[in-house]
């Protein structure tokens, strides 16, 4: 899955891709490289970024992922909104898939629309708001805790008729570094393996920080934490750097 951010503001990338022209070229690198997933986000989920309305979102979007998959019909578009509206619109366009980073907790309409959409969805483990979603939690046991959270979710996901689910974990939100350490160890326990898991671990603060690196400078232990969550069954990788993670995983189905 490579990540196309069509903000101003991301941690990394904020305004490279947010026009068409760069939007639709940026999506044709992600698929030459090896992406089967384009994971279109209009608005940064770092701390401290600006909040935007669904109208916001969708005017950003515009008519980009029509585009896309006008140009790139093979591609498979993954919308990563916590809004309804904002999902009733990429439905329209063409999405393929529905990220949430909230688990239906940011918008009490979105797990119905997604129900009505049948689109499968990405259920991630987070804070039960957005205000709190980056607030460090202290858990007796992280693995623990993200399974109970996903066994109450998904269960609450497949009453409403949601069963094409992908479990994430949610790097990067509300952990701490050792707490994401842990997780990376014990990515076989997640769920048991009731549904695919998502590893989004990309230019995560929680490598690079304790390094003292930047985040554009931490590929080649990304890449070795990569290969250990794919060894214990992760299913899907949300990367920036598709060509190196593509290389991962052609060594890791290669041995």
């Amino acid at each position: 899955m490579g990540i196309l951010n069509l903000t101003p503001d991301s941690f990394s990338d904020g305004g490279k891709f947010n026009n068409e022209k760069s939007a639709l070229q940026h999506a044709e690198k992600l698929l030459n490289e090896g992406a089967s997933i384009i994971d279109i986000g209009a608005q940064s989920t770092r701390p401290n970024a600006t909040f935007l309305s669904s109208e916001e979102e969708i005017a950003r979007i515009g008519k980009i992922i029509s585009l896309i998959k006008k140009e790139f019909p093979e591609a498979l578009i993954s919308l990563d909104t916590f809004y309804a509206e904002t999902v009733k619109f990429g439905f329209n366009e063409g999405i393929d898939i529905v990220n949430d980073i909230s688990g239906g907790q940011f918008d009490e309409k979105m797990l119905d629309v997604v129900a009505e959409s049948q689109l499968p969805y990405v259920l991630m483990h987070i804070n039960n708001s957005y205000e709190t979603m980056h607030e460090k939690v202290s858990f007796a046991d992280i693995t623990l805790s993200v399974n109970q959270y996903f066994s109450k979710k998904t269960d609450e996901l497949l009453k409403k008729g949601i069963k094409d689910i992908i479990l994430d974990p949610g790097f990067g939100f509300g952990k701490t570094v050792e707490d994401q350490m842990k997780m990376i160890d014990e990515i076989e326990f997640f769920d048991f393996g009731n549904f695919p898991l998502l590893i989004g671990i990309s230019r995560k603060s929680f490598i690079y920080k304790p390094l003292g690196k930047s985040a554009l400078d931490i590929n080649e232990e990304t890449q070795k934490l990569h290969m250990k969550v794919l060894k214990q069954g992760a299913k899907i990788l949300r990367v920036h750097d598709v060509a190196e993670a593509k290389k991962t995983i052609d060594e890791f189905l290669n041995n």
